[in-house]
């Protein structure tokens, strides 16, 4: 007995349902299991975080949620690529900033500092440059104005601001965020701080801490 079209129609739309079904298992409910074990951050290490981000660094936004971050990628100081997760076991601090943005001029001692304070196998303050001409400017300006602790990374093409600037943490120079040891963000700011100060260094201290 031939199928009328009206049943061939109903089968049509029960297969695409079954098969969006498994689409959305297959990318939505299983990348979002990955997403949460990827992000160990606890809840309770956040809502520790927040009253600490005050006077100094009050404008820093906590995350509700520890959101991934591990891929973004950028340029190691011998032009090697690199991502945040060549960064695994390590807090980091991920501050953008270019030579002709006063604001990040302006930060660049504070973050050298911070580096000398609290750098080391559990920290790095990782600041990645996007001038997109003349990759030596910064490199120059850095050694140029004393900044000796900070390595030079970059990008060239400042893909790593447009990707931040998607995810709703970049809207202007500098921009600055604070990334766990499973490459998570806790938290961003968009403009400059002190990040040498003693609320900065607080909240840092807790951030690498956990």
């Amino acid at each position: 007995m031939p199928i009328s079209t009206r049943r061939l129609a109903i089968l049509a739309v029960a297969a695409l349902a079954i098969a969006g079904g498994a689409a959305a298992y297959h990318y939505g409910f299983r990348s979002g299991g990955e997403t949460a074990s990827a992000c160990r951050a606890s809840p309770e290490l956040l809502a520790r975080l927040k009253p600490l981000a005050v006077g100094e660094v009050a404008a820093v936004q906590i995350e509700n949620r520890a959101a991934p971050l591990s891929e973004l990628a950028f340029l190691s100081p011998d032009g090697a690529p690199l991502t945040l997760s060549d960064f695994r076991g390590r807090t980091v601090l991920l501050n953008l900033w270019a030579t002709w943005c006063v604001p990040c001029r302006a930060e660049m001692p504070a973050l050298n500092a911070l580096q000398e304070k609290l750098g080391g196998d559990s920290f790095e303050v990782v600041a990645v440059n996007i001038d997109t001409r003349d990759p030596e400017k910064a490199t120059k300006w850095l050694a140029d104005n004393g900044i000796d602790r900070l390595a030079p990374y970059s990008d060239p093409k400042a893909k790593i601001f447009q990707t931040l600037r998607s995810q709703g943490k970049a809207f202007g120079m500098p921009t600055t965020i604070i990334v766990d040891a499973d490459g998570c963000a806790l938290g961003h700011l968009a403009g400059a701080a002190e990040w040498a100060s003693d609320d900065a260094v607080a909240l840092v201290r807790a951030a690498i801490g956990g």
